[in-house]
């Protein structure tokens, strides 16, 4: 009658058992292969982040005055939109949670078309007029934009980068202040909250 080597097992050969013990980086790289994969896989597969609300001593006051002339040549100014809510984003083309966030963008402007619904503005943050007016162009995306040449109304609203949004109410106050992509059913709460359609 044989017997099997304490090393092995019916499963395992003693050459094998013997391998583990001298090659036991191997199976260490092996497992941190395995552990890298399935990060790679969950960040891949993960939901993009949305935008968060962040503090501006803006919250409460009377928004910076926004006026200039848009990507279409018109004037505009802030003060002219007195009576209902105005979102502001600031955006550049080179952005990517600004490309991402676009389609929300424009979904959100196609359910607020009426003469009394909340207006999307947009402002061009470090980047070419030539360039936004294609990136709107490329995404269908009909709202006012206004250039920025010199980051004058950047810094009014303490903007750093883009994406950043805020929510100004009828009378002109800021209600809200998004970082990131958002999106329209983020706007639309923001805009509940804010008493939109009370």
């Amino acid at each position: 009658m044989t017997t099997l080597p304490a090393a092995a097992t019916p499963h395992t050969s003693p050459e094998a058992a013997i391998g583990w013990r001298r090659h036991p980086a191997r199976w260490v790289g092996a497992g941190v292969l395995v552990v890298g994969a399935a990060l790679v896989a969950l960040l891949a597969t993960r939901p993009p982040e949305l935008a968060s609300e962040v503090a501006t001593p803006l919250l409460g006051r009377q928004a910076p005055a926004l006026a200039g002339t848009t990507l279409t040549g018109q004037p505009f100014q802030l003060r002219s939109l007195l009576g209902r809510f105005v979102v502001i984003n600031f955006f550049a083309s080179w952005c990517a949670p600004c490309q991402q966030e676009e389609p929300g963008l424009v979904t959100f402007a196609a359910h607020h078309s009426g003469p009394q619904a909340a207006q999307l503005v947009g402002v061009v943050f470090d980047d070419t007029a030539a360039n936004a007016r294609s990136f709107m162009a490329g995404a269908r995306a009909t709202w006012p934009a206004l250039s920025d040449p010199n980051g004058a109304l950047a810094v009014d609203y303490g903007v750093r980068a883009p994406p950043e949004t805020f929510i100004v109410s009828p009378d002109g106050v800021v209600v809200a202040h998004l970082d990131g992509p958002v999106t329209a059913s983020q706007l639309d709460y923001w805009l509940k909250q804010a008493g939109e359609g009370a």
